[in-house]
């Protein structure tokens, strides 16, 4: 790869990715460009960001097409990340749930998974509940998404190195939801894997798997115009049943939508109730 990307080869760049997937790059970012894409453009014998645009461009090269898209969006992530949504999953949400659907299922989403710690920190956060108190919300489903085949992949697996297993994660959970792998990995136990399924899912595209209690849509949004944000927001509204909750990252808000949601102020944190 060649050692600048010009002006209009970034300006070219951020528009591929905005019209692939919806992620808006800030300015000056052509170091995370170069970073991300060096070892994609020396595999492909590509040139540089011009070369790369052109050849995605043509017919039977949408692999190369997924593999840009997979390594601009795969962001790392933590398990518990920020802490404060699992403890109101737990200490509000799901005895919530478990009075008003106490006959029925519980649907959760987790959208942009990356891969699978949230997910799954939900899914510990219910079998932890459960324990607690046996006999509520038996029946419990999570949905999890990403636009990235790769992360994925690694999510449906189940499988961390102990460096991965150590961002977030209690001694005490280690223990009580992994078991060592053969390899020198952790693999986490059925009760957890079982609990979560996992889907690839544009944003930007029509979601077709039915309605949800809880939609957690965390660090995400940051990466979207505005416009994008409002659609995206908009058609998960779509998506929660009567009084569902959704969860954004903490640094994240609706900036309006009042007629769509109302705020829930939950000391620390806010989340957001389906009107």
């Amino acid at each position: 790869m060649k050692a600048d990307i010009t002006p209009q080869e970034y300006e070219a760049f951020k528009k591929f990715l905005q019209d692939a997937c919806g992620i808006l790059l800030g300015d000056n970012k052509q170091y995370l460009v170069k970073s991300r894409l060096r070892r994609i453009l020396e595999e492909h014998e590509v040139s540089g960001i011009t070369d790369l645009l052109n050849r995605m461009q043509r017919p039977g090269r949408s692999s190369l097409r997924e593999t840009v898209i997979d390594a601009m969006t795969t962001n790392e992530t933590l398990w518990f990340r920020d802490n404060h949504p699992f403890r109101i999953l737990n200490e509000k949400l799901l005895p919530e749930f478990a009075e008003r659907k106490a006959a029925g299922s519980l649907r959760i989403w987790s959208a942009a998974c990356s891969t699978g710690q949230e997910p799954y920190s939900i899914a510990m956060v219910v079998d932890e509940y459960r324990r607690m108190r046996p006999g509520k919300l038996r029946d419990v489903r999570i949905t999890a998404t990403d636009i990235s085949k790769s992360v994925l992949d690694v999510a449906r697996q189940g499988e961390y190195e102990m460096l991965a297993i150590g961002r977030g994660l209690s001694p005490e959970r280690q223990k009580a939801f992994f078991a060592a792998s053969p390899n020198g990995g952790w693999q986490i136990k059925p009760q957890i894997k079982s609990m979560v399924e996992f889907k690839e899912l544009n944003l930007l595209e029509r979601y077709m798997f039915g309605k949800f209690d809880v939609v957690f849509c965390r660090n995400v949004l940051i990466y979207f115009s505005a416009e994008l944000k409002r659609d995206i927001l908009t058609r998960i509204h779509a998506t929660l049943n009567p009084g569902g909750y959704l969860i954004l990252g903490s640094s994240e808000s609706l900036n309006g939508l009042p007629d769509l949601y109302e705020m829930v102020q939950c000391q620390p944190g806010i989340i957001y109730r389906k009107k």
